[in-house]
């Protein structure tokens, strides 16, 4: 018979507690576990343990026979090890009634003294292999088949064991310390968030209280603004800014001048000498030649030459020249415009304030700008702040306070939205990921570099140069369940529900989709990655190790959160 391999972990099953009564009790028959010893201590009769209503005699118990139909009459040998829950019912010897198609049994059960007992499958009992790593004791080779014969190691085995599980119980207690660290960050930095948004709402009501006052002070300095005298810029009135106006334009038109006067110049040159080389083809052509071509263009050229053209106007040009001169006598002297002191008639009506005592000059003044602004606002004086006036520096300044301070306002309460939508995401359980997030693992394989950010990306870097590859950005948590053997170090998914994250959306793949990741979780000391496959194309799948998932139960369909 040969051996069948079974996971480990489906089969151990830690039995102390009832070992530790064992001891108190009559002798079980070979492979029967201490919990089910109740049902063989009848000294004549046996009944079957999912069949009550089939007794066989207690001497047909472990005879290589399989009277009962879950095979719990045969718990010490491999007589029934053929039922299982897919096997069709087998007929009891003798015996009619209701079958049942499951072993009722375990397996065999080895006391495994010096180290844990366990149950190894049926079919194992007496196949001429020694099973160590579950009957430790050799008791499931009892017959010697093959002259194989078990010695008892369990002494060995357990020593060695229990040195190993002290460190598995080492960096299991390590890994659960750093679990509580992580989670007393979270704490820590969600609290700085709270924290934030409490400053963030103070100062968005002291903003808008100032924003408020601002555009209060803008209409009032607007208003007051009106009621002033409006000057140009620098010295003078009217006459100055007209000036400085004029002597800009002149200045403009005074370049172009000269600029056309060049093109001119230039043009002028080019007809000369066109009309020289054409002179010379008249008078040297052969008129006896017959080309109709030559004798078009001769006549066309006698035709220009026969057209009045004016005179070049040297005049006209000396004239400009002296136009142009910066020194001449007909410059304007903008000099004498820019500093004019002239005065408008309304500054002429605010002088006489000078001549009142300070204090009936600033009520005055303080009436007449009133007076001012009344005016302006019923239509009766023009604004002399419309058309093409110039704001007043002090309105400017006004403005730009005002606008500054919108601003700031709309930056904090940005931001105040960006930390409340934070608080409300999942960051998965006790919030854990989010003293993780964005604190990247990586791991060599092949020709590549892998590396996952928590909650962020994974990416594909080259060993050879080139650009890194993005095979996805954080997308969702969710859970799945796996059924895989546990490496002898420790360091895989084992059986059952697992904490995983989802990247999706990266970098496109030639012919293919975007590239994926599922990032399986489970417990470790550090942060690690073990394992990288790509399960379809440009589908992948990451096993990494973290203290995050320690003694976490997992929910089966753990719901899917949004992206971060």
């Amino acid at each position: 018979m040969g051996k069948k391999h079974v996971s480990s972990l489906a089969i151990l099953l830690p039995v102390l507690a009832s070992t530790a009564n064992a001891a108190s009790e009559p002798s079980r028959p070979r492979g029967v576990g201490p919990e089910f010893a109740k049902f063989y201590k009848n000294p004549e009769t046996f009944m079957c343990i999912s069949n009550p209503s089939i007794t066989v005699p207690i001497a047909h118990v472990n005879d290589e026979y399989c009277d009962c139909p879950d095979g719990s009459d045969e718990p010490g040998t491999a007589a029934c090890s053929y039922i299982s829950p897919l096997s069709p019912p087998q007929p009891s010897r003798g015996k009619a009634g209701t079958v049942n198609e499951s072993l009722a049994l375990p397996g065999f059960y080895c006391k495994n003294k010096g180290h844990i007992p366990s149950y190894i499958p049926f079919t194992n009992v007496n196949d001429g292999v020694c099973d160590y790593e579950l009957c430790c004791d050799g008791s499931d080779e009892y017959d010697g088949v093959g002259g194989v014969r078990c010695d008892d190691q369990c002494a060995k085995i357990g020593k060695e064991w229990r040195k190993q599980d002290e460190i598995r119980q080492k960096s299991v207690n390590a890994a659960r310390q750093r679990r509580k660290e992580l989670i007393a960050e979270a704490g820590r930095l969600r609290k700085e968030v709270e924290d934030r948004i409490g400053t963030l709402k103070t100062q968005i009501e002291g903003q808008t209280l100032k924003v408020e006052q601002l555009e209060k002070s803008v209409v009032e300095i607007e208003r007051a603004e009106r009621g002033k005298i409006v000057k140009g810029a620098g010295k003078g009135g009217k006459i100055t800014v007209l000036s400085s106006l004029a002597k800009g334009r002149i200045e403009e038109l005074t370049e172009n001048l000269n600029r056309l006067r060049s093109e001119r110049d230039t043009a002028k040159g080019r007809v000369d000498e066109l009309e020289a080389m054409l002179k010379r083809f008249k008078e040297e052509y052969n008129p006896n030649f017959n080309d109709e071509g030559v004798k078009r263009a001769v006549q066309a050229w006698e035709n220009y030459a026969a057209q009045d053209r004016p005179a070049s106007n040297d005049a006209l040009d000396r004239d400009l020249d002296e136009i142009l001169k910066p020194d001449s006598e007909s410059a304007i002297k903008w000099e004498e415009f820019e500093t004019s002191t002239e005065q408008s008639d309304i500054e002429v009506l605010y002088k006489f304030e000078e001549y009142l005592p300070a204090p009936v000059r600033n009520w005055v003044d303080s009436k007449l700008r009133d007076f001012r602004v009344m005016l302006i606002e019923n239509g009766i004086l023009a604004d002399p702040n419309t058309g093409d006036a110039t704001e007043s520096k002090v309105v400017t300044d006004a403005r730009d306070q005002l606008e500054s301070a919108k601003r700031e306002l709309e930056t904090d309460k940005q931001e105040l939205t960006k930390h409340e939508e934070d608080l409300t995401k999942d960051y998965g359980p006790d919030a854990i990921f989010r003293a993780l997030k964005d604190v990247c693992v990586e791991k060599d394989s092949g020709e590549y570099t892998y590396e996952h950010c928590f909650l962020s990306r994974t990416t594909q870097k080259s060993k050879k140069g080139g650009g890194h590859t993005g095979m996805g950005n954080f997308a969702h948590i969710t859970s799945i369940t796996v059924d895989e053997e546990l490496p002898a170090d420790g360091k895989g998914l084992g059986s059952g529900e697992r904490i995983a994250i989802k990247y999706e959306n990266g970098q496109h793949c030639w012919n293919g989709p975007n590239r994926s990741t599922l990032v399986v979780l489970a417990c470790a000391e550090k942060d690690e990655i073990w394992k990288i496959v790509e399960e379809e194309k440009c589908v992948y799948r990451m096993e990494v190790g973290t203290p995050a998932v320690c003694g976490v139960e997992v929910k089966k369909a753990m719901p899917e959160h949004d992206e971060l």
